[in-house]
């Protein structure tokens, strides 16, 4: 896009102030990752749980010199204003008027619960050598992504490929009225932001709604409520049904499980190899196949481009480093666009320090001086302290990157060259094309080297929390538990993300865990729930606010903060005993707590109590007779007291189960994680954990041999048996060893035989000859799930998150 303030107030009928001659190239919705403001507008987006026009002296503040918001806000004299009366209709309004200045660009458009990136990146991945192709970036597909992704288009680009989703009825309509795609293609429908629709039916009917004024529908037609919609609906169209079964135009007629896959469409058959069989790999395939079929590629082509595919792997990596370093490795792709999208990443990370490694840009064949230019200036305005160029291309520029900057032909002569060696401190974000294989300098970066990883997805968390959040009003604050090391997940590494995402407080078992947050620059209010005597010294030098929940505790915490002359005003969290019988303060010693505190110099914080028993349906009395015994005992304790704090009671099932008692605050804990126990919760869910590691060995056993320590499995028959290198000093317990646990390889569960060793197990692959040594191994995720391994065990997801040891690395994914 590139447009005058002038232009887009006009296009979308609100009201200008200020500079009108202002170009704009670039619109931004989020504050804290702005990764350029030059020709740069921030609109602020009014949410029913946030108003971005807070953040509206923060872009001001970062050089923004237009701003889009729904009232005229004060600002410096200097920054233009857009005033418009609704900020997602503005971004709509714009990015439909911007679609219909390329009318000569084809447009495929995606829609479904399940498969809509994989689809969007496999095409584009087949179709960008053929055509100059744009597309949604990341997963944008929202009421906001749908535009925002619109407004890349520009006249070089002949293909567009953009995702449309929807989360409730009108939405699609919304969407459609902005872009109505050539193409429209239908994926899986399923579970995925079900939870506001009345049925599957009514999903089906949303959705197809962006196929209105499509030439061609290709869809998944195994479910037959989707076929028979899809025919009814539009049967003056052209129709393309892809899947599984045999009615569908596209379907596979080969073997199940076979590598070597045949498919049928308009009576002819081709064959192709595939990696991965399971269901969703190949139903994914074949929408790519049926695009291709309709774009006029041969059989020949179609199986080029298929054998040619490379994994989705949307995902930055974070890795923590050697020498104190934070490793950012996103080697998926490279171009101008992507590029942008790892400096909106990296805003989010607090390192004073941040290094650059960049290779050749693929798609600066076309116009290498313009696009290495444009690198450069967004390269520049970042602030890199060093940046190592790689590839013959790129180091032609050198010049225009403003910094200390080094040049190699390839990775393995930065490699051989160790100057990425002696960094420390920083940030060091590996961005490149495939071919340039620089994950090899994150394998001589990271820190810790153990086949078997922890990934923690990031933005499942952030997913899980405003899943949570739909259930609260838009002032209720919300406090995510991250003792214990986040549940085993890592301390710091989640604290940041979440403060980046403003959460309001953050919970934490002991002070040094608190402490250690303070240390690396963590600034939101931290509440430790059980502060130790010999703590109250760090709780007070590191700003930390302590539950207080006997006399004992109330006493010696006032007079370390009269020691150390600090006692004005200082936060407290005082806790309620309502029937946990754990911890806590009892009704009958109210009066008493009254009288201390209002002589001493403190702030009652928040008033909160814990209930015992919120998941259970069959202790749904004794949950409620918490809360009414906290809310009245708590009630008396706000009369008694000189000032007015917060209350809160919910944890994670709390929020779920009794959501009408939410108060001023809710914590959240293992809901982040993506566990629930009411179901129409759960299945907005999304795993945020994965627990996995690789074949090391695979052996041939014959029938009657003994496997492990102890002679405890003899084989029943001759079978394969895998060794894979994670065992109870990793937090796999001893007591699932022997057929009571499984693993996940390929799709499959595959049980575990005989002891568990201290680093190895050993896997029962029956009879799957198609695994092989290096495969990977699912501890677990999907399948199995946390909750099925957790059962495994004879435990609970906490237990077992916490019991994965440190030595397991863990890995931070934003995808």
């Amino acid at each position: 896009m590139n447009y005058t303030a002038r232009q887009m107030a006009s296009i979308t009928g609100s009201q200008l102030i200020g500079d009108g001659g202002r170009m704009v190239q670039n619109i931004a919705f989020d504050s804290r990752i702005l990764f350029s403001v030059q020709q740069t507008a921030f609109i602020a987006i009014n949410t029913s749980k946030n108003s971005g026009e807070k953040y509206i002296n923060t872009a001001v503040e970062a050089g923004v010199q237009v701003i889009i918001s729904e009232h005229e806000v004060p600002v410096n004299e200097s920054v233009t204003l857009i005033i418009t009366e609704n900020s997602i209709t503005f971004l709509q309004k714009l990015a439909k008027y911007h679609l219909q200045q390329f009318p000569g660009l084809k447009t495929i458009g995606i829609t479904g619960s399940n498969g809509k990136t994989i689809v969007k990146e496999w095409l584009y991945q087949c179709l960008c050598s053929e055509f100059s192709t744009v597309k949604s970036p990341k997963s944008f597909n929202s009421q906001i992504g749908l535009p925002v992704s619109l407004l890349q288009i520009d006249e070089r680009h002949q293909l567009g490929i953009f995702e449309a989703g929807i989360s409730k009825p009108g939405e699609m309509e919304k969407l459609e009225a902005i872009f109505s795609p050539e193409i429209g293609i239908l994926t899986h429908i399923g579970t995925a932001h079900s939870a506001h629709f009345d049925s599957e039916e009514q999903l089906i009917d949303e959705k197809i709604k962006l196929f209105q004024h499509s030439g061609i529908i290709i869809f998944n037609g195994d479910k037959e409520n989707v076929y028979s919609k899809i025919h009814q609906v539009y049967s003056s169209k052209k129709l393309i049904s892809y899947g599984l079964c045999q009615h569908n135009d596209l379907h596979i007629i080969s073997e199940p499980g076979s590598h070597q896959i045949t498919v049928s469409f308009a009576g002819s058959t081709f064959s192709f190899p595939v990696q991965a069989t399971d269901e969703a790999t190949l139903t994914n395939a074949l929408a790519i196949i049926a695009v291709l079929k309709e774009l006029k590629f041969s059989n020949q082509q179609i199986i080029e481009k298929l054998n040619a595919l490379k994994s989705v792997e949307m995902r930055l990596e974070s890795i923590n480093g050697i020498h104190d370093n934070l490793i950012i490795n996103d080697s998926y792709n490279l171009d101008l666009d992507s590029l942008k999208i790892a400096f909106q990443f990296i805003n989010e990370y607090n390192k004073d320090k941040k290094i650059l490694v960049l290779t050749d840009i693929v798609e600066a064949r076309e116009d290498p001086e313009g696009i290495y230019t444009e690198a450069a200036r967004l390269v520049n305005e970042q602030k890199f302290h060093k940046v190592f160029l790689i590839g013959e291309g790129i180091s032609k520029f050198s010049e225009l990157f403003h910094t200390e900057t080094s040049t190699f032909n390839t990775t393995e002569q930065l490699i051989e060259s160790q100057e990425i060696l002696r960094i420390e401190n920083s940030l060091i974000l590996l961005k490149g094309a495939r071919k340039f294989e620089i994950e090899k300098l994150k394998n001589i970066l990271e820190l810790q080297k153990h086949d078997t990883v922890m990934e923690v997805n990031l933005y499942a968390i952030l997913n899980n929390i405003n899943v949570h959040r739909t259930l609260l009003k838009p002032e209720t604050k919300i406090m995510a538990m991250v003792k214990a090391y986040s549940y085993g997940l890592g301390g710091y590494e989640i604290a940041e993300f979440l403060q980046h995402h403003h959460i309001d407080y953050l919970g934490v078992a002991y002070a040094d865990e608190g402490a250690e947050l303070r240390k690396k620059g963590i600034t939101t209010p931290i509440i430790v729930m059980n502060p130790e005597q010999h703590s109250y010294n760090a709780v007070i030098d590191y700003n930390l606010e302590p539950e207080i929940y006997s006399f004992r505790v109330l006493e010696l915490f006032y007079k370390t903060l009269q020691e150390k002359g600090a006692d004005r005003n200082y936060p407290v969290h005082i806790k309620l005993e309502t029937g946990m019988q754990r911890l806590g303060f009892h009704a009958h010693e109210l009066d008493e707590l009254i009288e201390k505190l209002n002589q001493m110099n403190l702030k009652v914080a928040s008033i909160f109590s814990h209930l015992s028993s919120a998941d259970a349906e069959e202790e749904k009395k004794f949950t409620l007779q918490q809360i009414n015994t906290f809310i009245t005992t708590s009630d008396y304790l706000i009369a008694g007291i000189k000032n007015q704090p917060i209350r809160h009671i919910l944890n994670s099932s709390g929020i779920t189960n009794f959501p009408e008692y939410q108060l001023d605050m809710v914590r959240i804990g293992i809901g982040m994680m993506g566990i629930s126990s009411k179901p129409e919760i759960k299945k907005q869910l999304q795993s945020a954990v994965v627990l996995k590691t690789v074949i090391s060995q695979i052996s041939k056993v014959k029938k009657g041999e003994s496997i492990g320590y102890n002679r405890n499995h003899i084989t029943p028959k001759d079978t394969l048996i895998a060794t894979i290198p994670v065992g109870y000093a990793d937090g796999i317990p001893r007591l699932i060893g022997n057929s009571v646990g499984f693993v996940g390889i390929k799709g499959g569960l595959y049980p575990i035989v005989g002891n568990i060793c201290m680093d190895m197990m050993m896997v029962d692959l029956q009879d799957a000859d198609d695994i092989q040594e290096g495969d990977e191994v699912i501890i677990f995720n999907s399948n199995p799930s946390l909750e099925e391994f957790s059962k495994y065990c004879n435990t609970i997801p906490y237990e077992v998150l916490t019991s994965i040891s440190r030595r397991v690395k863990r890995i931070y994914i934003k995808k």
